[in-house]
């Protein structure tokens, strides 16, 4: 009698416990992926929106390039910038831009 008590307290507490581990994810980087991927996404999307927007409504410096090659726009109120990668106007002074290579 006492080991047929031993086996089903053994058994009960198997079946309590199983479900607890069942639902831990054992890939715990896969959500880092994802969150990195959208990241990318989000601001290669917000790049390109901004420099569409850049190209329509403001003037392109043609003589002139940023610290990195990145095009030069003026706005309409004559300050300098580019788009950087995430998407964000990077207002430069004139001193600071660089004359365009011959090519």
């Amino acid at each position: 009698m006492k080991n047929l008590f031993k086996i089903a307290l053994f058994a009960a507490g198997t079946f309590m416990v199983s479900p607890g581990f069942a639902q831990t994810h054992k890939d715990s980087t896969l959500g880092g992926k994802i969150s990195k991927t959208t990241k990318k996404i989000g601001h290669k999307t917000s790049e390109i929106a901004a420099k569409g927007a850049a190209t329509v409504a403001d003037k392109k410096y043609a003589g002139k390039v940023g610290p990195n090659g990145e095009t030069i726009y003026i706005d309409k109120y004559s300050h300098y910038f580019y788009v950087n990668k995430k998407g964000h106007r990077v207002y430069l002074k004139k001193s600071e831009l660089i004359d365009k290579p011959a090519q």
